[in-house]
């Protein structure tokens, strides 16, 4: 475990030298460059460090990992929450430290509303940073629709950036709501977003009517029982950007299925939308290596003429 420690050295350093820290993964077992490791990750978000497991730790393990914790990080200024993801209904161990009534990721300057230990997801998935950069760069005075919108950071990010507007879309209300928080958060122009509560797959008269769109970002779950899987799923959002985007424009097309390649994205634009041009995938933070990119997250632009 003498990795761990390490980074967990780094981040104490960091506690004490900054007043903010901005959120990041400290430590990414999951893709497999750390033998023996590949059943956590550690998060931090300002000031819970998330140490997830996605299956029984060795025995002693974990009291070791809060030893080394408690010896490094002042426990009035840090919060250690462990979730063991392996369990059903991923329950989560407060082991020290006071958790705040609200915790949020920390951007910069924006601030993104968590639910830690309330649910599955925290509501802000750090490994998506490549794709906010895209957004943040490529924002400016354009009309951008959000399908799959969950807690609408890519909203945030382009609103921030001086988009034109950002339509929402998801089908969860209470993801959209937890949307609408982290705007009201950041201080943003409520007129430059929109949020629709839709099944996306039956809803294309209503996201279509907000349009022209500048910029389609598709980031669907991977496998959604009922409402969304990927592999056969996918192909049907594809096929409407041309209606969407009838003068042309750019998508940001997410893929987080380890078992999807990247062929598989690509695959699905050509049978579908032969008229938009791939540009580039997006490099993958380095916060998250893999030893096979194909199991990482996939981000591929491409740009649709007509």
């Amino acid at each position: 475990m003498s990795v761990i420690p390490e980074r967990l050295e780094l981040l104490a350093k960091k506690i004490r030298s900054q007043d903010f820290i901005d959120s990041y993964r400290v430590f990414h077992g999951r893709g497999q460059t750390f033998p023996g490791l590949e059943f956590v990750t550690i998060d931090f978000f300002q000031p819970v460090m998330l140490v997830t497991l996605f299956a029984a730790p060795p025995e002693n393990w974990l009291d070791e990992l809060i030893a080394t914790s408690r010896s490094l990080f002042n426990e009035d200024k840090t919060v250690l929450l462990i979730q063991r993801r392996y369990l059903a209904g991923a329950p989560s161990e407060l082991c020290f430290g006071l958790l705040p009534e609200q915790s949020c990721a920390r951007r910069g300057k924006l601030q993104f509303s968590l639910h830690l230990a309330q649910q599955q997801n925290s509501g802000f998935f750090l490994d998506m940073e490549p794709g906010r950069v895209w957004i943040e760069e490529n924002a400016q005075g354009k009309r951008i629709l959000n399908l799959f919108a969950y807690t609408c950071a890519f909203s945030v990010v382009a609103v921030a950036a001086n988009a034109e507007v950002v339509v929402n879309v998801d089908m969860s209300s209470a993801a959209l709501n937890l949307g609408r928080s982290n705007h009201q958060r950041n201080g943003l122009d409520k007129t430059r977003s929109e949020f629709l509560a839709e099944n996306i797959l039956k809803s294309w008269g209503r996201i279509k009517k907000r349009g022209p769109y500048d910029i389609v970002i598709i980031d669907p779950p991977s496998y959604q029982k009922g409402s969304f899987i990927a592999e056969k799923d996918y192909a049907k959002v594809i096929r409407r950007l041309a209606e969407l985007m009838p003068a042309g424009g750019l998508v940001l097309a997410c893929l987080n299925a380890p078992e999807l390649s990247e062929g598989f994205l690509r695959q699905m634009f050509s049978e579908n939308c032969p008229a938009a041009e791939f540009i580039e995938r997006l490099q993958p933070h380095k916060d998250f290596p893999d030893v096979d990119p194909e199991q990482q997250l996939k981000l591929l632009v491409y740009r649709l003429t007509v």
